[in-house]
């Protein structure tokens, strides 16, 4: 959510994002400003009114008091109404796009800010992950199917490991201040490197809290318990992000930093016939995700310092990939600024997203009302002050980088080679045909 005197003094900027971001319901900003009026103008007239009651109470006038209770009454009625009113116009405001964000309507108009490696040129016919996985006995979509309908998989055995060491793997480094402070370093970052705060979180979230992360939209990407009110998290930060609502940090504790590890839920509504094949795009799939608070002055360098982790990651797995910058008709009502990891997969021929690095500044951060305590040394205490953290969330790692490593480690004779980081935690060099 946006401060409201912003939206004000930026109305042409606001107007520009809703466009920009194909926000569906179009909001009529003269008229949510003038409900925020209306509602400050009611609110002074109720302080009056109970300042009023006071003095009456004071002065034992019962019926100038009974008088004043009933229109205390009508007015605090029709104060929750304007504002309601002018809440559900101000939740469908997006956050404004960052001003290196592309516009453009979609995917074809993302912009490539640098790629890594060199996509392998194998000579025999590649398969792609399903093909691998069926072969070698670690993918069965078919069962699944019968048991639980499309889009779900049983992975199974050195899959099953392989993801696992990953999770092992990602944990070494995300909680390793050294690693962090290399990574940082050769990012030519000047940040305050602290460990990640490892995080199991809960897979249920309330939809109040959920439309708080302003991740409750489109609804029909998500599901839905009706008996518990409840909706099954689409990712880690979902439910991580909340963990701090209605709170205010201490400015020397920021940054504060979580990796979460969690099953994701999605109904990939609005993706009817696409990625079908495999397990690219499934209804729940396992991921690592970091979400962090910041001071605000030091929002773009997290992001980058996520993106710097990501890109270490995947470099030592030695897997192709490229950095991408999304346009604004590519991202999600909250984002300011997104970076997409997009792997090699040799199986289609290009590159496909795995990652996700979002900043979302204060967006989050206001709806959740999270903040920070600024102090001004010179005032002695007096000059202290709350304003909201930034925020960021960013992948780890997730079930798409199984298909790259699949993808691209696979061997002439059908097994699959282990990335040599991973080797130690799984005891093995390579996938064969054992099953």
């Amino acid at each position: 959510m946006l401060d409201i005197k912003f939206i004000r003094e930026n109305k042409d900027l606001i107007a520009l994002a809703i466009k920009n971001k194909k926000v569906k319901e179009k909001v009529d900003l003269d008229k949510m400003i003038a409900l925020f009026d209306e509602r400050q103008n009611l609110k002074k007239e109720i302080d009056e009114l109970n300042h009023k009651r006071n003095e009456a109470a004071r002065q034992r006038l019962i019926e100038e008091g009974s008088r004043l209770k009933k229109e205390l009454a009508e007015l605090e009625k029709k104060f929750e109404a304007v504002s309601q009113k002018f809440m559900s116009l101000m939740l469908l405001i997006p956050n404004v796009p960052s001003p290196d964000t592309p516009v453009g309507e979609d995917e074809t108009h993302n912009k490539v800010l640098r790629q890594w490696g060199t996509p392998r040129q194998f000579d025999f016919q590649p398969k792609n992950h399903m093909g691998l996985g069926v072969s070698l006995g670690l993918i069965n979509n078919e069962r699944a199917a019968l048991v639980s309908g499309t889009r779900f998989s049983y992975l199974k055995g050195d899959l099953v490991l392989m993801q696992f060491a990953l999770i092992n793997y990602a944990f070494s480094i995300l909680t390793n201040k050294k690693k962090l402070e290399e990574i940082a370093q050769a990012a030519g970052l000047n940040i305050k490197v602290t460990p990640f705060v490892p995080i199991i979180p809960p897979v249920m979230i309330k939809p109040a809290v959920l439309n708080r992360m302003a991740r409750l939209e489109p609804r029909d990407e998500r599901y839905h318990i009706p008996t518990d009110d409840l909706y099954l998290i689409g990712s880690a930060e979902h439910s991580i992000g909340p963990m701090h609502m209605d709170e205010t940090f201490e400015e020397a504790d920021l940054p504060v930093r979580y990796v979460g590890y969690s099953t994701a839920f999605r109904r990939e509504a609005g993706s009817y016939g696409k990625d079908t094949h495999g397990i690219f795009r499934v209804h729940q799939f396992d991921k690592m995700e970091m979400e962090t608070f910041c001071l605000p002055e030091n929002s773009f360098q997290e992001q980058e310092f996520l993106v710097a982790i990501q890109e270490y990651l995947v470099k030592s797995l030695n897997l192709p990939y490229q950095a991408v910058i999304l346009c604004t008709g590519d991202m999600g009502l909250p984002d300011y600024r997104q970076i997409d990891i997009e792997t090699w997969m040799p199986g289609e021929g290009k590159y496909r997203e795995t990652h996700s690095a979002d900043l979302v500044t204060s967006f989050q951060p206001r709806r959740l009302n999270t903040k920070v305590k600024r102090s001004d040394p010179s005032a002695g205490g007096a000059g202290d002050r709350a304003e909201p953290v930034h925020m960021n969330d960013a992948t780890v790692f997730a079930g798409r980088t199984l298909i790259a490593i699949l993808e691209n480690y696979q061997c002439a004779d059908g097994t699959v080679e282990i990335p040599e980081v991973l080797r130690s935690y799984m005891g093995k060099n390579s996938i064969g045909h054992e099953r």
